[in-house]
């Protein structure tokens, strides 16, 4: 009979101590990625001329800061840089760069750029190797051999204001380099527009 209260007292208690953790578990809070529309004027920049010369400037400003470009046309750059802040942390820029020209006449286009960065982590994995012993069968045990990778942990666009503008301070200076000769015919147009003669 004593045997069956303690049975009950001891099953009453781990109930108790059941229902505890229960009522002391919270649920995980899940965070919410808030988009931020509107601030556009950190992703574009307009600057003259048209596409193919606004992107063109743009691959060259990516070269000059150590950019590999894996990606270019007349409307089109991606460039990819590699840093390396200590022995286990590696981290990649890239960045993405859309050129656009502008309403017709206007002779001006658009640059949209964003850049994302990416964090990867090294993971180390130890090697085991299995020892047969007589009688108890096999042990693993460690060696110190290791198989150590780099792991994506982290990725992100970049909203640093500063970063942006110092590539379009330096698209600004390649401009001038890539702009296209006018052609003499449509010299002559605008000459002859202006009231001028030409010989």
């Amino acid at each position: 009979m004593q045997s069956l209260k303690q049975l009950l007292l001891i099953t009453s208690a781990i109930l108790l101590t059941g229902g505890l953790t229960a009522c002391n578990t919270t649920p995980k809070k899940t965070i919410m990625h808030k988009d931020e529309f509107g601030m556009a004027e950190m992703f574009t920049y307009a600057v003259p001329g048209n596409e193919q010369e606004a992107c063109e400037a743009s691959r060259r400003a990516l070269l000059s800061q150590g950019y590999i470009i894996h990606e270019a046309n007349e409307n089109n750059v991606k460039g990819r840089r590699k840093f390396q802040s200590d022995d286990e942390t590696h981290v990649e820029i890239e960045f993405n760069i859309v050129c656009a020209a502008n309403s017709k006449g206007s002779n001006s286009a658009t640059i949209f750029a964003n850049a994302v960065r990416d964090r990867y982590a090294l993971k180390k994995n130890s090697s085991n190797a299995s020892l047969g012993v007589g009688g108890i069968g096999s042990i693993s045990l460690p060696f110190g051999a290791s198989n150590d990778s780099m792991v994506k942990v982290a990725s992100e666009t970049i909203s640093e204001a500063k970063l942006y503008e110092r590539f379009y301070d330096l698209v600004e200076r390649y401009l001038d380099d890539v702009k296209v000769p006018e052609p003499e015919s449509t010299k002559a147009e605008t000459g002859s527009a202006n009231g001028r003669s030409q010989p």
